[in-house]
């Protein structure tokens, strides 16, 4: 089973300073060694929100907003894809991560969401229609209104 770990924090380290080099040289080894394992599918880090932007729907209208985010108190900062044979085994993966953060960075403050993936074999989409036509029946419509 595929887990994607999101991890987040503040974008503004001013309370926690840089991440030191012992934690980057640490979570490169952790890298190396998932790598190897086959357990590491994908790994990447986040530019600041500074470069990013927003592509939003609200009340039908699309917007889009240049970053930086300043009303965002956390913010991704990077993504891994693990394969893993159960859930528990993936807490024990992030909790190595995060403590490798507590060890070489403990003035940091942060967290790692674990998600599991879809599969191709998980056929989400037929699943997804499904649904959506169970609620429109119950709801007595249609479907969604056009504009």
């Amino acid at each position: 089973m595929r887990y994607m770990f999101i991890v987040s924090g503040p974008e503004d380290h001013a309370a926690s300073g840089p991440p030191p080099a012992e934690l980057i040289e640490e979570i490169g080894r952790l890298i190396e060694q998932d790598s190897k394992s086959g357990k590491l599918v994908s790994y990447g880090g986040l530019h600041p929100t500074s470069s990013a932007a927003r592509v939003c729907i609200v009340n039908g209208k699309v917007t889009t907003t240049d970053g930086p985010f300043t009303e965002a108190k956390e913010v991704i900062g990077g993504f891994s894809i693990y394969d893993f044979k159960s859930r528990d085994e993936a807490v024990a993966e992030a909790r190595k991560f995060m403590e490798l953060h507590r060890k070489h960075w403990p003035t940091w403050q942060g967290q790692v969401e674990i998600r599991q993936m879809f599969e191709a074999e998980d056929d989400v989409r037929e699943k997804q229609i499904e649904g959506s036509r169970a609620l429109e029946q119950a709801r007595g419509g249609a479907g969604h209104a056009r504009r």
